[in-house]
């Protein structure tokens, strides 16, 4: 299905995705921009608490739009109150170890940073456990000004499982995670942007918005050289400076073989507008 939008600062209407759309039962998709797909979080009585249907559901929109060729980037996203305000605590309360254990409970969930395409979580609200450790696997995270952060897990008897420990130690440091795992506290959007957790802070009736337009602003770039740039960061926060270094390198020579660089340094050297077609 192609969804017809008219956005501001462009004449007329203009046709954007073909990604086709399904309809779900805990998530919201659309595209709002060219090149921009959007799921939203879809639980409202539950705060958006992520249960395994919606993992599945949102794992399926992802895949969807990440294998979608108009598609240059994602906005994962929930709603005013809540991006997610944690697991939902009904699912695991009567789980045995048997059952978390041979079923490898929670393990699909980090199937989010398989996606091969910028992932931009809008965060407004509570991200508590889940939640936050689902923003904490996109790519660049905007939060609104009222968002609060935090893996409260400690306080259910458990510990985050879904890369809180790990994700949240690299983003704001060891002696801060410690702080926030071991007490359950939360902290704000300001906090979260000062210790570079998030890359920018809205209001929260812009939060979306900005957030979809960095999204087309991405989208608008080759997309080779885009994948590229997100593989190399990945890549650089699990190994050493050296084989990092190596590794940014020689995707930087692979990107001589493709059409796009041509075109973009012709482009620079033209003084006109790069017109990339992504091969």
């Amino acid at each position: 299905m192609i969804k017809i939008t008219r956005i501001q600062g462009f004449r007329g209407v203009r046709k954007f995705s073909t990604t086709k759309t399904r309809t779900y039962d805990h998530i919201l998709t659309s595209t709002p921009a060219e090149g921009v797909f959007q799921v939203t979080l879809n639980r409202p009585k539950a705060l958006n608490a992520l249960c395994t249907p919606l993992i599945y559901e949102l794992r399926d929109a992802m895949r969807t739009a990440d294998c979608d060729s108009s598609i240059g980037a994602i906005v994962m996203t929930g709603s005013e109150r809540a991006f997610a305000a944690g697991a939902d605590i009904k699912e695991m309360k009567d789980m045995t170890f048997a059952q978390a254990y041979s079923q490898e409970f929670i393990k699909s969930w980090s199937q989010a940073t398989d996606i091969r395409k910028p992932v931009l979580a809008a965060v407004n609200g509570y991200a508590l456990g889940g939640g936050c450790e689902l923003a904490m696997m996109a790519d660049i995270i905007y939060a609104g000004e009222k968002a609060v952060f935090g893996q409260p897990e400690i306080k259910l008897g458990i510990i985050p499982g879904a890369g809180g420990t790990q994700r949240l130690m690299r983003a704001i440091g060891k002696a801060r995670a410690m702080h926030f795992i071991l007490t359950g506290d939360t902290f704000t959007a300001e906090q979260a942007l000062a210790w570079g957790l998030v890359a920018d802070v809205y209001p929260v009736s812009e939060l979306v918005p900005a957030t979809v337009r960095v999204a087309q602003k991405i989208a608008a770039q080759g997309k080779l050289a885009v994948q590229a740039a997100k593989e190399a960061i990945n890549y650089g926060t699990t190994v050493g400076l050296e084989s990092g270094l190596e590794y940014e390198r020689r995707l930087f020579h692979s990107l001589f073989a493709t059409s796009d660089q041509k075109e973009g340094m012709a482009a620079f050297v033209e003084k006109r507008q790069a017109n990339f077609e992504d091969k």
